[in-house]
């Protein structure tokens, strides 16, 4: 039992506890506190994590920043070319708690299976820096063994791509309509580490994909993101 005399110190040591299986120091790592459902990033201001990011951070209702990346088998994938179709980025890193927990037995285990069979088009991108936590591409064909991803592992070594995103955290969505506008940037859900809150679970990128179906707006389009940083390289 901890006692309330104790409590602040639990805490803090969970705290760290979770930054270093981040890969990164108490300060530098964003909480695990999700948005209250429909809770807007302008409601909950998040500190970009993304070292020498100079560009704004796209808005929902803008045009997606266009890319060209290689997957894990060196094939290039160009968003532009994918126009006309949904799109969901996932920002990824395979040493993170959290993407270890929503791929092995969270939302993420079989949401990309899901909508991909509806036609979605699932990316998975990693934009960590060479020798930084969860990159290179030996450890991301292992995870995507593993966990069974049939979707591309997108790298994004200089991170060029999660800079122009502003991809703060891993995971961090976006999911970007037919006509190439985001219309959903933030959170997967609300639960961090399956810690469902007392009024229940709300999946904002699944919430986010039926409206797009279903040729409704998205009713949440920004949320806080969570999870470790991503380990962007030094300029």
């Amino acid at each position: 039992m901890i006692r309330a005399t104790h409590l602040p110190l639990y805490l803090s040591s969970l705290s760290l506890s979770l930054a270093l299986a981040c890969g990164g120091s108490q300060s530098d790592e964003p909480t695990a506190t999700a948005p209250a459902p429909g809770e807007s990033a302008a409601a909950v201001p998040a500190t970009a994590q993304t070292a020498g990011a100079t560009a704004p951070a796209p808005q929902t209702g803008t045009p997606a920043p266009d890319f060209t990346l290689a997957d894990l088998d060196g094939k290039q994938v160009q968003l532009s070319s994918l126009k006309g179709k949904t799109v969901v980025l996932e920002w990824f890193n395979p040493g993170c708690p959290f993407v270890r927990y929503s791929h092995g037995e969270g939302p993420l285990k079989d949401l990309a299976k899901k909508h991909t069979a509806d036609g979605v088009v699932w990316l998975a991108i990693n934009s960590g820096s060479e020798g930084k936590q969860g990159a290179g591409a030996e450890m991301n064909r292992a995870a995507r063994q593993d966990w069974s991803i049939d979707y591309p592992i997108l790298i994004d070594a200089n991170g060029q791509v999660g800079k122009a995103y502003d991809a703060k955290t891993t995971p961090h969505m976006f999911v970007i309509d037919g006509n190439g506008q985001i219309v959903y940037r933030g959170a997967l859900d609300n639960a961090p580490l399956g810690k469902v809150p007392a009024d229940g679970q709300v999946n904002y990128v699944e919430n986010a994909l039926a409206s797009l179906a279903a040729g409704k707006p998205v009713e949440v389009a920004e949320t806080k993101s969570y999870g470790c940083s991503v380990k962007y390289g030094s300029l």
